[in-house]
């Protein structure tokens, strides 16, 4: 296939734009991929077009296949899924997810993507980095059978992880947000929903909260959720900006707890036991649950992301999931 793609750059404040790159040759070790589908990954995404990555968590936050470097340009992404073209016959014409950036094509070593199971769609998989970071949040989390437990933040990581917790016996899920229309996706992913101003008489008390709305307001409410003991497992990425809560009241008399879960290492309850490529590969199993498709609420064309991402950065994009189709033949949706 040609060599010559395009790739999409963050160039300045709330700027991007697609410019064309060279791929490299293929090695006997690697996969040359043509890209079918990428998402936009509405919070981390969000603070990198911003320019909110703190300088010291520039290597932290690094993607695994980022150019550039923080704060522009960059080109970074990691939700990735597409065909591939050279390669392994074991992988020719398979349909693979990598975390590559937003990209029409690309190459990488072998072992850098995992195969899409049979029965899940190529859209459907670019929600592989984010079932992940679900899954690691159970791990860490450890719900018990017979829990309540509220999601605060109805946005992919906090759909994703409600989603999770609704196939566990017994126990009572219900997602939070400020945005009423989040309800039929509530529905579509078989639990309940409170609007964040009605949670504390709906929900509470709750044995456990995942909070996921990157907002001081919603890691607040999440407190004032729990039971006493409780634990607010905090998903959220802030990059540079502060969080402000109110820590007079029940904080203290109720022992309450506020514990960080992040996707860049393995939870350290399976960390003896599970590498990264065993949670991808659950997670991909994960995603044969037609359900996951209810979070996929916009779509465009990679030669419209830089004003997705303008919109992005602005706050006026309204999808859960927002997908970016690579085919030419595939329609727009505003």
């Amino acid at each position: 296939m040609p060599r010559a793609v395009r790739a999409l750059w963050t160039v300045g404040p709330s700027a991007a734009e697609i410019r064309p790159a060279e791929l490299p040759p293929t090695g006997p070790g690697d996969v040359l991929v043509r890209t079918l589908h990428t998402a936009v990954s509405k919070g981390t995404e969000r603070l990198v077009l911003r320019g909110q990555v703190p300088p010291s968590q520039y290597a932290v936050m690094r993607a695994p296949f980022q150019d550039g470097d923080f704060p522009w340009p960059v080109k970074y992404g990691y939700l990735n899924v597409g065909i591939v073209e050279e390669g392994p016959p074991q992988l020719l014409g398979r349909t693979v997810f990598s975390l590559f950036p937003h990209q029409s094509a690309y190459v990488v070593p072998a072992e850098a993507v995992s195969v899409v199971p049979d029965g899940v769609p190529a859209e459907r998989a670019v929600l592989t980095g984010t079932v992940e970071t679900a899954v690691n949040a159970l791990w860490d989390a450890a719900p018990l059978v017979g829990d309540t437990v509220a999601v605060v933040g109805a946005g992919m990581v906090g759909c994703c992880v409600a989603r999770l917790l609704a196939g566990i016996p017994g126990v009572g899920v219900t997602l939070v947000d400020v945005d009423p229309t989040r309800v039929e996706v509530a529905s579509a992913l078989g639990v309940g929903f409170a609007l964040a101003t009605d949670a504390a008489r709906v929900v509470a008390p709750c044995d456990l909260v995942v909070h996921t709305s990157a907002t001081s307001a919603g890691l607040q409410l999440s407190l004032e959720l729990l039971v006493a003991d409780g634990t607010v497992l905090e998903l959220s990425w802030y990059g540079d900006r502060d969080v402000q809560l109110a820590l007079g009241g029940a904080f203290h008399s109720g022992r309450l707890a506020i514990r960080a879960s992040q996707v860049g290492e393995v939870a350290n309850a399976r960390r003896s036991r599970r590498s990264h490529a065993d949670r991808r590969a659950i997670a991909l199993d994960l995603l044969r649950d037609p359900a996951f498709d209810a979070l996929i609420t916009g779509r465009s064309r990679f030669e419209d992301l830089p004003a997705v991402l303008a919109r992005l950065a602005d706050g006026s994009l309204p999808a859960i999931c927002h997908t970016i189709s690579y085919g030419e033949e595939q329609p727009c949706s505003p």
